[in-house]
């Protein structure tokens, strides 16, 4: 047996409400970079679906910049840690420096990709400039009183570097090695937001919560003037040019994304997010790049919600919309409708439910009036029903329609928390704090009063198991109305996390918080193994294929595991498959590939082959 990976679907880009986030593009014009959660990601332009993930960072990241070779990628975290790191091999990593006592904010790459200024919020120093190769301090940032939010370096000699702050100034040095020659304090009377250099070196552009536009000599750093007076409605977040150097793009919380003529000082093109004439916070526009190497012109907007925007030249609306989770991703599920390919949907921690095409891996969120926190499951209903039921920690049953990707608009309120759903023939069952609540067809049809808390849930056509803060799980028979008690599994020595039943209902796994997985047949209750415990950590979660031969775990220690029934001892592993922990997972392509998600927010898909 083997299990390698097959492909990874990216986290969306971690954002802050009143922060810019910083995107980057190749220089040729195929991949973004960009920070989510404690992960780099490197995303395909084209084709969204393929990405890779840089994992070295120990903290929350915060930036990375593709260098102007297109080679190296830098990368900055909130502990104030700055990595190098190859984009185009196996993603090693060439320096490690530990450069201000906080946040990076910003990374600059001097045209050689030599030469790194990264800034921030730190305690001695808002920023410092060094070589990417050896972290030998090549200049000096200084001449601010408060965080540095973004920074730029001229690409062509003389060298030049700009850096916007929040004390409201502007700092233009000359290199190198970098020194402060001039602080432009004039301009703007709130936070400076974004800084950058026109590709040809002629002129830089400043943006910032003021919603003002400057333009400065790229040279002298003399100022030209303010243009575009009062477009923007509201703070200006980021801003990034295009190849030409004759416009560039700005993205602001008014919702809007600009396009600006640098010659004639004016707007040529605009776009504005969310519903007509409708405030929308997480439409506010934090994050713009405009890659160059491309001929068509794209420019991709991120949104606060994480979404990302394609803007195309004459067309008013996103040419495409790349979505997905921003969070710690929670629940995991399949459904396949008949003529339709397989769709995998995943629940977050923030109340988030997407729809993924398990072919094409396009995420698309649910769209209606969503949970508002912490998604602890999602079961599909009945095939010919076109719906799914998801349970949040905001104590509602929701009904998904699978065909427009919708929530609709019935829901239920629980008794009390959720911990789990499961489908068991016409009837859904929901485990809360208190006890076990029966729907059918979204209507309450009983609920089971129970001694203990429920910690896990699954169902099969006829069986409902339970698992208890007592270390028992509880197995029920299932009418389409009631549950009757069958029996109980005893002799765990730790809590029960985990449980799965097997496609015909033949087999029932167990998984405990301390690693160990047991494995019991359903038709006598007696233990078909006891020997898959390779885990280190709580089995988060366990599923089988469709012949029921084998199973795949996922758990905290961030492994996953495919285990073998006729074979035991036998088993496949694939170490740190989730940074932070592996939440879901599930079979899918008719037990060809597993696919894992996890606290990175990432979708994995692995190909799992030789199977005995």
């Amino acid at each position: 047996m083997s299990i390698t990976t097959y492909g990874v679907w990216a986290a969306s880009p971690s954002t802050t409400r009143g922060q810019p986030t910083q995107l980057s593009a190749d220089p040729k014009g195929e991949r973004i970079a960009y920070a989510s959660n404690k992960s780099i990601f490197l995303r395909s332009i084209d084709n969204p679906a393929v990405s890779t993930q840089y994992t070295g960072h120990t903290a929350q990241t915060t930036v990375a910049r593709f260098s102007p070779s297109g080679y190296y990628v830098s990368s900055g975290d909130v502990s104030g840690s700055v990595r190098v790191w190859d984009c185009v091999g196996e993603g090693s990593t060439k320096g490690e420096y530990h450069i201000i006592g906080g946040r990076i904010n910003d990374l600059a790459w001097d045209g050689d990709s030599q030469r790194i200024i990264a800034v921030g919020n730190g305690k001695e120093r808002f920023g410092h400039c060094f070589t990417a190769d050896s972290g030998n301090s090549v200049g000096e940032i200084s001449g601010h009183s408060s965080q540095i939010n973004s920074v730029s370096i001229r690409q062509q000699r003389p060298l030049r570097a700009a850096t916007g702050s929040d004390d409201t100034s502007i700092v233009f040095y000359h290199g190198a090695p970098f020194k402060f020659n001039t602080s432009l304090r004039e301009q703007h009377n709130n936070f400076v937001y974004g800084v950058a250099f026109s590709p040809d070196g002629t002129n830089f552009v400043s943006v910032g919560a003021d919603k003002k536009v400057w333009l400065y000599d790229g040279k002298s750093g003399e100022a030209k003037g303010q243009i575009g007076e009062g477009e923007h409605k509201g703070s200006i977040f980021s801003v990034s040019w295009a190849r030409d150097s004759k416009r560039f793009v700005t993205s602001s919380a008014d919702q809007t994304v600009k396009v600006w003529d640098v010659e004639a000082g004016k707007v040529v093109q605009s776009w504005r997010m969310g519903e007509a004439d409708s405030v929308s916070i997480p439409d506010h526009q934090v994050g713009v790049v405009w890659p160059g190497g491309r001929s068509d012109g794209l420019i991709i907007s991120l949104n606060l919600a994480g979404d990302l925007s394609y803007l195309a030249d004459g067309s008013q609306k996103p040419v495409k919309l790349v979505q997905g989770h921003q969070k710690n991703i929670t629940s995991l599920t399949t459904n396949a409708q008949s003529g339709k390919s397989e769709t995998l949907w995943t629940g977050g921690i923030d109340g988030r439910i997407c729809g993924w095409d398990a072919v094409e891996g396009v995420g698309k969120k649910v769209d209606g009036e969503a949970h508002t926190s912490y998604v602890s499951g999602i079961t599909s209903a009945r095939a010919d029903t076109g719906r799914m039921y998801s349970v949040g920690w905001d104590d509602t049953l929701r009904m998904i329609d699978t065909t427009t990707t919708t929530f609709l608009d019935a829901s239920a309120k629980l008794a009390s928390q959720p911990k789990g759903i499961a489908t068991s023939g016409k009837m859904t069952v929901v485990a809360t704090n208190s006890g076990l609540a029966l729907y059918q067809d979204g209507q309450k049809t009983g609920e089971e009063q129970l001694k203990f808390e429920p910690t896990a849930l699954a169902a099969s056509n006829t069986l409902v198991a339970v698992g208890g803060n007592d270390n028992i799980v509880h197995v029920y028979s299932s009418s389409s109305t009631k549950l009757g008690f069958m029996t109980e599994l005893k002799g765990f020595t730790s809590q029960i996390s985990s449980l799965a039943f097997s496609h015909d209902g033949s087999h029932l796994a167990v998984g405990t918080t301390s690693g160990k997985i047991m494995v019991y047949k359903t038709h006598s209750w007696e233990t078909a193994t006891d020997r898959w415990s390779s885990h280190t950590g709580r089995i988060a979660s366990i599923a089988w294929n469709p012949e029921g031969t084998h199973a795949v775990s996922g758990g905290l220690d961030t492994n996953i595991f495919i285990w073998s029934l006729t074979t035991p001892g036998l088993r496949v592993k694939a170490t740190n498959a989730h940074k932070d922990g592996v939440n879901g997972v599930i079979w899918i392509d008719g037990g060809k590939k597993v696919v894992s998600v996890g606290a990175d927010a990432a979708v994995k898909v692995w190909e799992v082959k030789g199977l005995v």
